[in-house]
């Protein structure tokens, strides 16, 4: 199981909180590419992210995904559908293979009302998340799709950076140029333009299945 990320629901959970979880809900596998939740779906069950990472995403009216979220080990998914009752606001799928705890709407309710607190952990993620929806809307408003790109590149680089050499990181997330366009906003061919730009500055390297960055602060002067 991979550890929980400081910050994500399960990192704010005392030890006793997780260990009554971890009595509740059942352990589920998915593959690479499976789906965890469908867009529109009445299904409210609620998944615990043990390990790997998934993609929140949403259909585009003309076709392909707009990625809206990458969630990794500790994150709770689907958890305004079991509240609320109404149905997914978004697909889950996995970009890795994944392993989550899923509990029945019944059972993670059951969960809160012995945990009060919690309920507060799950209110204040709920903030940040509709913060950074706030935050991205903006961005789409005053950057061209270069500097959305180079935004986004930026979060991968914090969020899934490895060093690669003295100057350089690598980005450990498999994220291809459809994802990465459906992220910010933007066609395929704007997307691969950017890349180019970026490419020809000396501040990214992208290959097949690579992405490394140079220039983190370049990209982070670009990106304001």
């Amino acid at each position: 199981m991979s550890l929980p990320l400081p910050g994500s629901f399960l990192a704010e959970l005392t030890s006793e909180e997780r260990d009554d979880l971890d009595t509740r809900g059942r352990i589920r596998d998915f593959t690479r590419g499976e789906t965890l939740f469908i867009e529109g779906e009445a299904t409210d069950w609620v998944a615990v992210l043990l390990r790997g990472r998934v993609k929140a995403f949403s259909y585009r009216d003309h076709g392909g995904e707009a990625l809206l979220a990458v969630r990794e080990p500790g994150s709770l998914l689907g958890e305004v559908a079991a509240i609320d009752g109404f149905p997914r606001s978004a697909s889950v799928a996995a970009m890795e293979p994944v392993r989550v705890r899923a509990l029945t709407a019944e059972e993670f309710r059951a969960f809160l009302q012995a945990h009060g607190r919690v309920s507060l952990i799950i209110m204040r993620m709920l903030c940040q998340r509709w913060r950074d929806a706030d935050r991205k809307r903006v961005e789409f408003g005053m950057f061209d799709a270069t500097g959305r790109v180079a935004q986004r590149l930026v979060e991968l680089a914090e969020r899934f950076g490895v060093p690669y050499d003295d100057r350089s990181v690598r980005i450990t997330l498999d994220i291809t140029q459809d994802e990465l366009a459906g992220w910010v906003g933007a066609s395929r061919e704007a997307v691969s333009k950017a890349l180019r730009t970026l490419r020809d500055h000396g501040w990214v390297e992208t290959g097949r299945r690579r992405m490394i960055v140079h220039d983190l602060q370049a990209l982070r002067r670009h990106a304001r």
